[in-house]
């Protein structure tokens, strides 16, 4: 679709909204699969706004765990790193599966539109930051005219061809309810599915969380 040149600033101030306005630990489950592997677990994602994420994962029966923590677009550590970022092959999409955004590059150019559909009752946000190489598109849709539940899509197009894409299910006080992220480009083909199963915003986490585990 068309959209017109947006400003920056605007853009973060949104992209800032997506976040909790508190530190946030959310639970899940989740599943990975590509043409060799299919893996299931339960995890754990730590956030301490604006920037700073901690994801936890652990395989069926208790196998395979690992971290990581990631400050913004950058991955700090990831303890296994190999597993982490087979796991997780792009950092974007990650905070996207949990229906948060990353505000746009200093660098990147910025486009946006807002459409309503009155007869469905829905109203949708769209944002486009393109880079040289990079593109990254979202589109909030909201259910109703609070801007209650929905959905957030996100795409991340690496010179022109598509990286990744994924769907998060916003539940009815706009937080993750679900998510699926496709990854065309990985081992023929990966998927990495979750469902949250626990949102809470009384955490006071440790310094310790965001340092290695070894």
């Amino acid at each position: 679709m068309a959209l017109a040149p947006a400003s920056r600033d605007s853009a973060a101030h949104w992209a800032g909204t997506t976040l909790p306005r508190a530190p946030a630990l959310i639970r899940f489950r989740w599943h990975y699969q590509d043409e060799r592997i299919k893996y299931a677990g339960r995890g754990t994602v730590r956030i301490a706004p604006p920037d700073s994420l901690r994801f936890d994962y652990v395989g069926p029966l208790g196998l395979g765990s690992g971290a990581a923590v990631v400050i913004g677009d950058s991955v700090v550590w990831a303890d296994p790193d190999k597993d982490f970022r087979s796991l997780v092959p792009a950092v974007p999409m990650l905070w996207a599966a949990f229906a948060m955004v990353r505000p746009p590059a200093d660098g990147a150019t910025v486009f946006g539109t807002q459409l309503v559909d009155s007869l469905r009752h829905t109203r949708r946000v769209v944002w486009r930051f393109a880079q040289p190489e990079d593109t990254l598109d979202y589109v909030v849709t909201h259910l109703d005219s609070a801007g209650h539940g929905g959905m957030l899509e996100a795409e991340w197009r690496r010179r022109g061809k598509m990286v990744a894409r994924s769907w998060s299910r916003l539940d009815s006080l706009a937080h993750p309810a679900s998510a699926r992220s496709d990854f065309p480009e990985v081992s023929g083909g990966a998927r990495f599915e979750l469902t949250v199963v626990a949102f809470d915003t009384a955490q006071v986490f440790a310094p310790a969380v965001w340092r290695s585990r070894r």
